[in-house]
């Protein structure tokens, strides 16, 4: 099957990384984005943590990607702290939280802000939507939307999307019921590699509904989660280079070393937009790897589901806060009859 339109040809740029719309936003953004969890993870210490991260951002990679549950919170923290003395102003902050109802959101989202010591989110994601019944528990009355939208009301939060890394059909699960109740997400983030394009594909299902709406395209797992380039079927910066040619407005990659962050800036001041061609054979040399879905196994198994293991931070069902979190009112008109 032949791939979604691509960007526009252009020449390789060797002077910064490329910039990028985020889709209908207004903001513009680093094609490559520095991935949140790999920057906390316990081989790196705090100083080298916050090294890597303003390297990053001094390379012209300034978009941030985090999560309330990264390595319990320290990635976060991390990032906080990388942030002060003037960086927070240069780079595009995201992260995501589990909660599914709007109390356990709420919390989250504020937990998140001390620890990036910011007033700010700029892109706020609902993470692991990979159950069926997730979209639901998200959108219903009472749900994490609510929290978010008034975060966002509150101007504590500017966009808001979701993430997932399961199948296509959640996220499209997930399109259909936002669409439903007159609600359209800024941003969606999913896996897009070479790997994808042959199997459960999100480029080929879900891709070309995005860019139809405008939403933003966070492409993730470039590389599936590493396992791509250890197959020898395709190194690193191809890797990279295949989903920055795909119509996304960045490219989150993981960045647990100063290497790696040199190779991802290195990925981003070369890039040249792939033919089409060059595209279509980059599928044919993965398709073997590909076909069984077995290096792809954030689709396949539980094994990337932090909250299939910790349920307890989705937050409780059907329930009824008796207290609300400071600084939340009840909600005003967003959810429409279907």
């Amino acid at each position: 099957m032949e791939s979604v339109k691509c960007f526009d040809k252009g020449e390789p740029s060797n002077a910064s990384v490329p910039r990028r719309p985020l889709g209908r936003t207004g903001a513009i953004v680093s094609a490559i984005g520095l991935g949140g969890y790999h920057i906390g993870v316990p081989e790196l210490s705090d100083s080298e943590s916050v090294r890597l991260i303003r390297a990053a951002i001094d390379a012209g990679i300034d978009f941030m990607d985090n999560c309330w549950d990264y390595h319990g919170g320290r990635s976060e923290e991390l990032m906080g702290r990388a942030l002060q003395d003037g960086y927070r102003e240069r780079v595009f902050l995201m992260t995501k939280i589990d909660g599914r109802d709007r109390w356990t959101a709420a919390m989250q989202l504020e937990r998140s802000m001390e620890r990036l010591r910011t007033d700010r989110i700029d892109l706020l994601q609902f993470h692991e939507i990979v159950r069926h019944e997730d979209p639901e528990r998200v959108l219903e009355a009472g749900g994490a939307l609510e929290a978010a939208l008034e975060a966002r009301d509150a101007g504590r939060v500017r966009f808001v999307g979701f993430t997932g890394h399961k199948s296509p059909d959640i996220h499209n699960l997930m399109l259909d019921m936002a669409e439903s109740l007159g609600f359209r997400f800024d941003a969606v983030q999913m896996p897009l590699n070479v790997l994808d394009a042959s199997y459960d594909s999100f480029e080929q299902r879900v891709l070309p509904r995005l860019v139809e709406q405008g939403i933003a395209v966070l492409g993730m797992k470039p590389m599936a989660a590493g396992r791509l380039p250890e197959t020898g079927v395709l190194g690193p910066i191809e890797c990279l280079h295949y989903a920055m040619s795909l119509p996304t407005s960045v490219v989150i990659t993981g960045c647990g070393s100063m290497a790696l962050v040199e190779q991802a800036a290195a990925a981003g001041r070369s890039f040249r937009q792939l033919t089409g061609e060059e595209m279509r054979s980059l599928r044919l040399r993965a398709a073997g790897a590909a076909r069984d879905g077995r290096l792809e196994a954030y689709k396949t198994t539980d094994a990337y589901d932090g909250t299939s293991r910790h349920p307890q931070w989705l937050g409780p069902r059907d329930i009824v806060p008796k207290e609300r979190a400071p600084g939340l009112s009840p909600p005003t008109g967003w959810r429409k009859k279907c």
